[in-house]
């Protein structure tokens, strides 16, 4: 059982975080042995993407300008019409989504608690590094699903817009904000862990996934490198 950091805890960045690393070449990956079956990873995915559209609604809600609420609701409307289309999937595999996405809910629930953030602008650095992360993940773990669901399920993922609104909120504070800078690294570099934690549970749990875990570091020192890449194109340090 996965004991979550409290957001008032000091967080060893030794175990947050990894050397820069270039970009790996991850398709000789195979995650056949590695993913879920179809309905457990659809449903672990929809959750996912409910508690982002969730988290843009309180953005929303908390904005401090109407473009910023504009753009931000747009932003929410990707997230939501990727729950729907992941659920749309889990309907056409003749299943109820619900039941499918409760047993996810308490683990995802307590990542959104612990990566919330203090204020309005951690918590749009928080889901924009989380969100980035996690697509990026999942649709790379698609590859292990059947072929035509996962080139959907890439496809659902693939959806832009949230990212780039998020993205132009946060470059605008920053410059805003003398100081914010340091306090968004320091919370960025925070986000990683918690973020592969949630993206190790959507492996399966078997065997094969012992024996495998090596095979699948290349993709997290992947997403590490994405991330900071992202954290850079901020002027933020990772």
């Amino acid at each position: 059982m996965v004991n979550w950091p409290k957001r008032g805890m000091t967080r060893p960045e030794s175990s947050r975080l990894r050397p820069r690393v270039a970009p790996t070449d991850l398709t000789k990956i195979d995650f056949t042995e590695l993913v879920p079956d179809p309905v457990p990873f659809l449903g672990q995915a929809a959750y996912i993407q409910l508690e982002f559209f969730e988290g843009l609604a309180r953005a929303v809600a908390t904005a401090p300008t109407l473009p910023s609420k504009e753009g931000l609701s747009s932003a929410a409307g990707v997230a939501l019409r990727k729950h729907h289309a992941l659920i749309a999937e889990l309907r056409r595999l003749g299943v109820e989504p619900d039941g499918v996405m409760a047993p996810f809910a308490p683990a995802t629930d307590r990542f959104r608690q612990a990566t919330a953030g203090a204020d309005w602008y951690e918590q749009l650095l928080g889901i924009h590094v989380t969100s980035g992360m996690l697509d990026d993940y999942f649709s790379r773990l698609a590859a292990g699903l059947p072929a035509d669901l996962g080139a959907r399920v890439r496809v659902i993922l693939a959806e832009e817009g949230a990212a780039a609104v998020l993205y132009s909120e946060l470059l605008s504070a920053i410059a805003e904000h003398p100081g914010l800078s340091d306090r968004l690294a320091l919370w960025g570099r925070s986000l990683v862990g918690d973020t592969l934690l949630i993206a190790r549970s959507a492996l399966k749990a078997s065997d094969a996934a012992d024996r495998l875990s090596g095979a699948v570091e290349p993709v997290f020192t992947e997403l590490i490198a994405s991330h900071t890449r992202r954290m850079d194109a901020l002027g933020l340090t990772a």
